[in-house]
């Protein structure tokens, strides 16, 4: 046998195993413990809102059709001391799944409870909501959120991190009235803003905006109609001038407090 024909037969074993391995199939990559996580963690996160929400729909499905808020009220009052409970539900889910007009759970408290104790409840429920979201974003990143909000919005948020800037931001953002709050919720705990300071600086943020509404429902069921309409007319020139103006506002603030 000729060189060139041993040489041949020495070749086409490795060309055999080249196509071999080509053809063969890659092993499959395994997924680590922290992707199951995030991931048992979100189905986790989407049973509890579906069973919050089926438990809450009664309560709330009359909100969007005429007299809805007296309805809801009447349900509510119904309920007994339970419907502490029913508006702390409903308050978690306007903040968490953001399908509730905010003001229309505030009216409900305000006229229920009064403007102290009905701002203290929905303070409560956004504190519980608030935490939960900060929890749930922080165990699953920032894929979790990037599928639900603008990459607009987050990209401005980190900036106001890297200028220093991103407390005063946020305290200024949850005061306006009309600014999307809930989704800020979400953005903030992608930065590295604490717990604790994200629970303090969104509530109190929140607090004008609640006590003016709780305020103005109690006014208008104990028939006090002049402080009531003045407040309303106030909030709402504001909140006109944030929807208006809102991308504006955002820049203008990243701009501002430069030290």
């Amino acid at each position: 046998m000729s060189d060139e024909q041993m040489q041949g037969r020495q070749a086409e074993p490795e060309e055999d195993k080249a196509a071999q391995g080509e053809d063969a199939p890659k092993p499959r990559k395994r997924i680590d413990k922290a992707t199951a996580f995030k991931f048992a963690g979100l189905i986790a996160f989407f049973a509890i809102m579906a069973v919050v929400v089926v438990i809450a729909w009664p309560y709330i499905a009359d909100v969007f059709t005429e007299g809805g808020v007296e309805r809801m009220v009447e349900r509510v009052q119904n309920a007994g001391p339970a419907g502490v409970l029913i508006l702390l539900g409903m308050q978690f889910l306007q903040v968490v799944v953001a399908f509730i007009p905010g003001e229309v759970v505030q009216i409900a408290a305000g006229l229920m409870y009064g403007p102290f104790f009905g701002t203290i409840i929905i303070l409560v429920g956004c504190i519980i909501s608030s935490t939960v979201i900060y929890k749930m974003v922080h165990a699953l990143g920032a894929p979790f959120v990037q599928g639900m909000v603008s990459t607009e919005h987050l990209e401005k948020f980190r900036a106001f991190e890297e200028q220093g800037k991103l407390d005063i931001v946020v305290f200024i953002l949850f005061l306006i009235p009309a600014m999307p709050k809930d989704v800020f919720t979400y953005l903030v705990p992608l930065t590295d803003m604490s717990y604790k300071k994200f629970i303090v600086i969104t509530t109190l943020g929140r607090i004008p905006g609640v006590v003016a509404s709780t305020y103005a429902a109690s006014g208008f069921a104990s028939g006090d109609i002049v402080g009531p309409v003045v407040v309303i007319v106030i909030v709402a020139i504001i909140a006109l001038v944030a929807v208006v103006f809102r991308e504006r506002i955002m820049e203008a603030l990243g701009r501002g407090y430069d030290r």
